[in-house]
């Protein structure tokens, strides 16, 4: 029998009730990651054929990850976090698929102290995002932040089946 999906296995230690389907979004992203990238090649992580690799979408993962929970936290970005995002569509042959499974879990460890530490009265409160500073929430932070990695992760999964499949 296979395991629950993370959202049916109950409340996530410490993490407001209103914050527990970002954080089920957050750890079920990082399963599914954890689950597949271990048997990937790492000609298949950085493959391109007209589209981004499977290794582009682990990075940007939790590069986008930090950049959403930093701006619910009312930060700017700073400018290692402003060269990372330049530097997630490049190749990175050097990582391979633990490297990017440890960058995606630490991204995620992260965003979960933010989750358990975020303060319930706080979530409408508004925030600006990106230099044309649009308009969004610390939920709206928080929750894009947990539903772009779910995308992510997804892509992550599609672009090496894809990639898997070409080479059989």
């Amino acid at each position: 029998m296979t395991e629950p999906e993370v959202w049916l296995t109950g409340p996530v230690d410490g993490v407001p009730s209103y914050l527990q389907p970002a954080a089920h979004a957050l750890l079920q992203a990082r399963a599914e990651v954890s689950a597949l990238a271990p048997s990937v090649d790492p000609t298949v992580l950085w493959r391109r054929k007209g589209t981004a690799s499977a290794g582009f979408h682990l990075l940007h993962l939790a590069g986008a990850l930090d950049r959403l929970f930093t701006y619910a936290r009312d930060e700017r970005l700073n400018d290692a976090q402003k060269a990372a995002a330049r530097a997630e569509a490049d190749d990175h042959p050097e990582l391979d698929a633990a490297a990017l499974v440890k960058i995606v879990s630490d991204a995620v460890d992260r965003a979960l102290i933010q989750l358990r530490t975020t303060d319930p009265a706080t979530l409408l409160d508004g925030r600006r995002i990106g230099r044309a500073g649009l308009p969004s929430t610390v939920i709206g932070c928080l929750f894009h932040g947990a539903e772009h990695s779910t995308r992510h992760a997804g892509q992550f999964i599609s672009t090496v089946k894809i990639f898997q499949g070409l080479e059989a």
